[in-house]
């Protein structure tokens, strides 16, 4: 029960583990953290997230002993590091944190969709979903293991 908490909050960490991501296009010289509307936005996002999680019965199991306050603090702090705001993680990288545990494609897609999800009700623009989207892409080798 212990590993599948620290998988899920790792794997929902995934989210945005990486540095700060800007425009391509520049987009007016702004951060993404300043385009998804900071830290409050940020919040309310990994809220629908957490909760949309919470609710898909194909990986809400991992979920089962999680602090979900402490879940959603750490993401929202991730998510704001990596957009280029003021915030600071300093957790476990992806591969530490899931090395033996076995993750599946089928559960990193099923978490990308509830992301794709939560953004979309929070009417996220194209650009800005596309670029955490991309910053998820990479990280995907350091989690899965079971393809």
């Amino acid at each position: 029960m212990k590993q599948q908490a620290v998988f899920s909050a790792a794997l929902l960490g995934v989210i945005l583990m990486a540095g700060p991501v800007q425009a391509a296009d520049g987009a007016k010289g702004q951060p993404l953290y300043d385009r998804l509307g900071g830290k409050g936005a940020i919040t309310a996002v990994v809220e629908t997230f957490v909760g949309k999680v919470g609710g898909d019965k194909r990986i809400n199991g991992y979920f089962a002993s999680t602090d979900l306050a402490k879940l959603k603090m750490h993401l929202v702090n991730q998510i704001c590091e990596a957009s280029g705001g003021p915030c600071r993680y300093a957790g476990r990288t992806m591969k530490e944190t899931h090395a033996g545990m076995g993750v599946t494609d089928a559960a990193f897609g099923a978490l990308v969709e509830d992301l794709v999800a939560a953004l979309d009700h929070h009417k996220v623009g194209k650009t800005e979903k596309d670029e955490l989207l991309g910053v998820l892409g990479p990280m995907k080798s350091d989690i899965v293991e079971k393809r």
